[in-house]
């Protein structure tokens, strides 16, 4: 049994993220395959007690750690000033001094190792040998001895201080911790530092090397850590307000809108099993088990590429029920009102207005002008089925010769959860055999924006997808489908796309779909 506790202190807004933490804690910023906060909870044995501190997006925390590890042991500890005036880490570290009136480990929300940590039966501090004293606290030694604790901007010192502290002396640690804070109530920088600077001259602290460290508290590290820690089972796009993990064997998505996450679990029923077994959900979070199999991005070729779009038709795209002429204004509100909004979203994010533009050398007019230019009834008329809503090739999982798994499936098709227009999976579909995860991860698009506002824009893509694409249209024209449509969706899921990303993919995304639109109404015409 383990004879201590760890403490974690997740209650900070984690400002030096930026905008990576406007909806989540800083705790739950996925690294790899899993957020920050699970590469530290794996670090430690089965048994380890965890005592927590939850202040901004607290409940975020709790409820992932709650979800994720159910046989592990947390205490939770709320910390009312997590922010502005008064608050500070070590104030953050105090609010947890009643839970931890025995040796721990204080181990920083942001620090990731690849060791497994030795017990606090001795005071020791974690340092690590490198450059960066001007951004990190760093640590004097004299042979395994700790001599001196500094603040950052030391320069010759023998380790940074990475933010893992073993504490034996614990009255000690805590009496201190209140004195500083008793003198510098308003000081926001106060830490554990602190606290050591003072204490290692009269106590005995021993210095624990660690040779392999991730800071994941700043956008610069953090990106570094992404590169170590690869993401292996999942080839999605970073969203702001979503991000899946794997844990234990499981994957768990999150949401920072609570209803879009309640309205795909209500449409559990209609995927038809075609979706892994769902084991729980709270709140944000919910966890499905994992799927083994191949991601059909990694296994898509000209042989088995029919078998999932008939493996779809009898297993998922099965006939419903709906007033037609609701159906219809569903299809007009998804594909012409919101990619109305999602346009002005768009214009407003870039400041420029919906003008003629030069692209790939031939003028295209506004968007308002090509949109009116659609035939309404014929794409607005669509095949009510049982849909995905994002029917990808990263949200597919090939099983077996002819077996799929679907993940990752939208919420809703206009407000309906039930019924969806199985063109739109055929479109986003299309879309994928053009731009997918992998393009975008190698840059392999272009788009040059010149002085005078035209634009340049090419993409580079497998031969299998290419191979793939002529396929899937082939299939679509013998069994009667709509070519036409099915392009014409697609330009629109790519206007409706370009807000939501990154530039310059977002730009990319604006003018592909605007060019692609203009080249399909020329063909009506």
């Amino acid at each position: 049994m383990s004879s201590y506790k760890v403490l974690l202190t997740t209650s900070g807004i984690g400002s030096r993220l930026g905008e990576i933490t406007k909806y989540t804690n800083k705790a739950l910023v996925r690294v790899g395959d899993k957020p920050s906060i699970s590469h530290i909870i794996e670090t430690y044995p089965n048994d380890a007690k965890f005592v927590v501190t939850l202040g901004y997006f607290g409940n975020q925390v709790r409820d992932f750690l709650e979800i994720a590890y159910p046989e592990r042991i947390f205490e939770f500890v709320y910390v009312d000033k997590y922010e502005g005036e008064g608050s500070s880490l070590l104030y953050s570290m105090l609010c947890a001094k009643k839970s931890l009136q025995e040796p721990f480990i204080f181990h920083a929300c942001d620090t990731i190792v690849e060791i497994k940590l030795i017990s606090p039966s001795f005071n020791w501090v974690a340092g690590f040998k490198g450059r960066g004293s001007s951004n990190y606290a760093s640590i004097s030694t004299i042979g395994d001895s700790v001599s001196e604790m500094h603040d950052k901007g030391f320069i010759n010192s023998d380790y940074l201080h990475v933010g893992i502290v073993g504490i034996n002396d614990f009255k000690t640690f805590w009496e201190t911790a209140e004195e500083i804070l008793k003198k510098n109530r308003n000081d926001t920088t106060l830490g554990d530092v602190n606290i050591l600077m003072q204490v290692v001259g009269n106590k005995k602290f021993k210095i624990n090397e660690i040779f392999k460290w991730y800071d994941i508290g700043n956008i610069d590290s953090l990106e570094i850590a992404r590169t170590k820690f690869k993401d292996n089972d999942f080839h999605v796009l970073d969203k702001l307000a979503e991000s899946i993990f794997k844990v234990n064997k499981c994957v768990i998505k999150f949401f920072a809108d609570q209803k879009t996450l309640e309205n795909r679990v209500k449409r559990l029923p209609y995927l038809n099993n075609t979706v892994p077994e769902m084991l729980a959900v709270k709140n944000n979070f919910y966890k499905y088990a994992y799927v083994n199999g191949e991601l059909f991005s990694m296994a898509a070729n000209r042989s088995n590429f029919i078998k999932l779009v008939k493996w779809a038709e009898e297993n998922l795209w099965l006939k419903a029920e709906i007033d037609l002429k609701i159906f219809f204004n569903n299809c007009y509100d998804f594909y012409i009102t919101k990619t109305k909004q999602r346009v002005q979203e768009f214009l407003i994010k870039k400041s420029i207005s919906d003008a003629e533009t030069i692209i790939n050398g031939e003028c295209i007019p506004t968007i308002e002008l090509l949109l009116s230019k659609i035939d309404i009834n014929n794409l607005c008329n669509g095949v009510p089925t049982s849909f995905h809503g994002d029917f990808i090739l990263d949200n597919i999982i090939k099983t077996g010769q002819n077996d799929f798994k679907l993940i990752d499936w939208r919420q809703d098709f206009a407000n309906n959860i039930d019924v969806g227009d199985m063109y739109y999976d055929l479109a986003k579909l299309a879309h994928n055999l053009v731009v997918n995860h992998e393009i975008i991860d190698n840059n392999d698009f272009e788009i040059k924006i010149k002085s005078d506002g035209s634009v340049s824009l090419n993409i580079h893509r497998l031969q299998t997808l290419v191979d793939c694409e002529n396929i899937f249209f082939n299939y679509l024209k013998s069994t009667g489908y709509d070519i036409q449509k099915v392009k014409l969706l697609r330009a629109i899921i790519w206007l409706n796309m370009s807000p939501l990303h990154h530039h310059p993919f977002d730009n990319f995304l604006f003018y592909f779909g605007k060019y692609e639109l203009f080249r399909l109404i020329n063909k009506y015409e």
